[in-house]
Order: C-alpha cells, then sequence, then structure tokens
C-alpha cells in the first residue's frame, strides 16, 4: 500500500494523540497530586500501590497498557525492553514494604515510558542504540548478582559443611 501524504499525515496525527492521551494517563498515574508544601508530585499508581498485593497487581496491569500501546505502535525490541526494564524495576522495589512505597512516589515508570516513546519517535536511531545500551547493562549486572549470589550459597555451604 502506498501512503499518500494525506495518509502519513494522518498517522502521525493519530501516533500524535495516542502518545498525548498515554501521556495523560501516565501523568494520573505518576504525578496528579501535588503534595502540600512541596513542588512534589505522587500519583495514583504510588497510592494505589499502598494496598499490599492487589493495590501493585493493578498497577502492573495500568502500566503494562502503556507498554502493549508501545508494541502496537511499532516500536522496536529494545526499546519495548527498556520500558519492561523499567516496570519491573518499579515493580520489584515497590514490593518492599514503605522503602518501595517511596520508590514509587520518585521513579514515576509510567511517564520515563511515555518519555521514551517520545523520544525514540523523535530520534529512533539514538533511543534505540540507549535503549540497547541501557538493556545489556541491566542484563551484566542481573548476571554479575546471579553469580554472585552462587557464590555466597557455596560459601553459606561450606560454612555450614565445615562448622560439623
Amino acid at each position: 500500500m502506498v501512503q499518500t501524504p494525506n495518509s502519513a499525515n494522518s498517522s502521525k496525527a493519530r501516533t500524535e494523540q495516542q502518545l498525548q492521551s498515554l501521556d495523560k494517563l501516565a501523568w494520573l498515574l505518576d504525578s496528579s497530586i501535588r503534595i502540600p508544601g512541596t513542588n512534589r508530585t505522587i500519583g495514583l499508581d504510588g497510592i494505589i500501590g499502598l494496598f499490599p498485593g492487589i493495590g501493585d497487581v493493578f498497577s502492573g496491569l495500568l502500566s503494562g497498557y502503556i507498554v502493549v500501546k508501545a508494541v502496537l505502535m511499532g516500536l522496536p525490541l529494545f526499546v519495548i525492553a527498556r520500558m519492561v526494564l523499567n516496570m519491573v524495576i518499579e515493580g520489584v522495589i515497590g514490593v518492599i514494604p514503605i522503602v518501595g512505597d517511596l520508590f514509587d512516589f520518585i521513579f514515576k515508570a509510567n511517564r520515563r515510558n511515555v518519555r521514551l516513546m517520545q523520544a525514540y519517535l523523535q530520534k529512533p536511531e539514538d533511543t534505540s542504540e540507549r535503549s540497547f545500551m541501557s538493556v545489556i547493562v541491566f542484563l551484566m549486572v542481573l548476571f554479575f548478582v546471579f553469580l554472585l549470589s552462587v557464590w555466597m550459597v557455596f560459601k553459606v555451604f561450606g560454612l555450614v559443611i565445615g562448622s560439623f
């Protein structure tokens, strides 16, 4: 199918409209409530997350909607992976009582993900490259933590066996 200038413009307008609605959702989830006496904001995501278990699941579903929209918009794998990584970081740290709730108020994964989508649409190559590097660095750190954990298990096992 050949795109005419009008169909290309309508596609761009549709993408821009989708980004605006996702930006509103991200704002609602991450920054819609000003903390009195400060210039800091929190969103419904942090408040919903205060409800143990179900709040984190519901917040994750709402955050996942933004990632699904990015997939449907055709963003590349490593940009999507970086968005998922933002969700995972917020989700994993978010389950830690008190610390996780404070982290939810600061990290704002939904806003990060929408900004990442906007950055990709403006500078696709730069954003793809940065996303690739971010994911690779994260995987390297994760691998290092895994190796360190295995080493620690063997050390503890050795100490336990040695004490008999």
